[in-house]
């Protein structure tokens, strides 16, 4: 072996820089070796020239760059160039594409791409010397982004929240890098859709996603479905937050099996949601709670509610001013620790945009928050529920005052990045005593589905108990201010009280 090849292939092969950190403030300036499998990577190259059928199988496994020496990915890069123009991929046709590229010499010329050959004696075993080299690429990754990070943090006027939304970011960017699939023949795709379709038929209701507890509801939307976006939009004292927590609790409580639920309040502290969700379970006077004139008989009602309410997985985070990067790292740690499967957040005008919002206008930042809960949607797939104000522009317009989508407040996006998008109405908010039936609107509230990506729109009739704040399920209308809530009186589709005389 002459002296000009052991200087291409010194005994530690060269750091691929583009999985390795550089050398300048790393760990392996103390002498440790990256963590790598240059045999294993050898012999995956020599399978890919002994037999063409390897060549799949390693690519599923390993995208460019995923090799630990440099000359090991030039290599390899070459074979897929071959590869995919369809022609013979073998010694003399490799050594050619190399030389054409000018990397013949720098990856240890002919006498190096034989020996790859000489030391593989079957392409067996292909499949998992892949998936070793790419576990180690994924450790190499690790390591620098961390290095990365490490230095970042050590820079004058670093923003603690975004190094970590970055770096978890980067984290989760590495781990879907590795999660490659193969494809799938037409005859699994039925077997798995049938069985599918076969369990979402055995589901009462047609229930898919996560239940809001409101039948009609759940019958137009199948539940909230996961990576969705949906945002529930109303003017001020309409019941949002009602709503909202009348949902977590139906799904965190749902007799087919729980729902893990977080509730970030940007407005209301813990204790004052806590409040609500109680009275509204025991059916207790939200005002005489508030006020301190509770009965005595209110207290085993409120004694029982706080018993089941306390087996519910529901966790409420009362941060003010909350960003996006501290939603989303909070998300993902609730997400691991305790699976949660559902999001709500109250409410999205009250967020704030992080760095972008301190260079942006606040149309812009909205549309930020907007498409970063569609984002963590997506990622944790999850439903995520985003209250949201609605512009005065409704309340300055004749007739009844239904909401539309061009009500949604400061920003197109999010209309557009929304899956969901509903409205609460109640038209006694108005002075609107009967509707165009002559029915009463007394304790009457209407969700408006006015666009669902995958699904219909159109109207559900709820009623509302005012002096619960508690949204019900309704079934018939009959005399002014008379309703029939659905199903068992306890758990006909709660929502919470209020520390305001009218609900919020």
């Amino acid at each position: 072996m002459s002296e000009s090849h052991h200087e291409i292939h010194p005994h530690l092969p060269a750091i691929n820089r583009s999985s390795a950190p550089a050398a300048s403030g790393s760990s392996f300036q103390a002498g440790r070796v990256p963590p790598q499998a240059v045999q294993v990577e050898k012999t995956v190259l020599g399978a890919m020239l002994l037999e063409r059928v390897a060549i799949p199988k390693a690519i599923e496994v390993l995208p460019p760059g995923s090799f630990y020496t440099e000359q090991h990915n030039q290599i390899y890069e070459a074979i897929l160039s071959l590869f995919e123009r369809g022609n013979p991929v073998d010694v003399i046709t490799l050594g050619d594409e190399l030389k054409r590229r000018g990397k013949l010499e720098e990856t240890g010329g002919a006498y190096y791409l034989s020996e790859l050959t000489s030391t593989v004696a079957t392409a067996a075993n292909v499949e998992y010397h892949a998936r070793i080299i790419s576990e180690k690429s994924l450790l190499r990754g690790l390591i620098e982004t961390m290095t990365t990070m490490v230095g970042r943090a050590y820079e004058p006027g670093s923003d603690a929240f975004e190094l970590l939304d970055e770096a978890e970011s980067e984290i989760f960017r590495i781990s879907d890098s590795q999660l490659r699939r193969s494809a799938t023949s037409m005859n699994e795709v039925l077997r798995e859709t049938l069985a599918r379709l076969e369990s979402i038929h055995g589901q009462e209701g047609g229930i898919t996603g996560v239940p809001s507890g409101f039948k009609r509801v759940d019958q137009m939307t199948g539940g909230w479905q996961p990576s969705d976006l949906i945002i529930i939009a109303a003017r001020p004292s309409m019941g949002k937050t009602a709503f909202s927590l009348a949902m977590a609790r139906n799904a965190a409580l749902h007799p087919e099996g729980a729902t893990g639920v977080v509730i970030f309040s940007l407005e209301m502290s813990s204790g004052q949601l806590a409040q609500r969700l109680l009275t509204s379970e025991a059916r207790v006077d939200a005002q005489a709670a508030r006020t301190g004139r509770l009965s005595d008989e209110d207290w085993p009602r409120l004694a029982r509610a706080a018993g089941k309410l306390s087996e519910a997985p529901i966790f409420i985070d009362d941060t003010p001013g909350l960003t996006v990067l501290e939603l989303r790292a909070k998300c993902r740690r609730l997400k691991a620790e305790h699976d949660i499967g559902l999001i709500i957040v109250d409410y999205l005008q009250l967020m704030h945009g992080g760095s972008v919002g301190k260079n942006s206008n606040r149309e812009q930042e909205i549309a930020h928050i907007s498409r970063s809960l569609k984002g963590l949607a997506k990622e944790l797939n999850v439903p995520v529920i985003a209250l949201s104000q609605l512009s005065r522009a409704v309340e300055t317009r004749g007739g009844d005052k239904r909401p539309q989508l061009s009500d949604l407040r400061e920003s197109g996006s999010i209309e557009q990045d929304a899956d969901v998008v509903a409205f609460i109405y109640r038209a006694e908010r108005y002075g609107i005593t009967v509707d165009e039936s002559g029915n009463s609107t007394e304790g009457l509230a209407e969700l408006i589905i006015g666009k669902q990506r995958n699904g219909p729109i159109g109207d559900v009739s709820l009623a509302f108990v005012h002096q619960h704040a508690r949204f019900e399920n309704l079934t018939t209308y009959y005399a002014p201010g008379d309703y029939v809530p659905e199903g068992p009186g306890e758990d006909a589709g709660a929502l919470p009280p209020g520390n305001d005389p009218a609900p919020f």
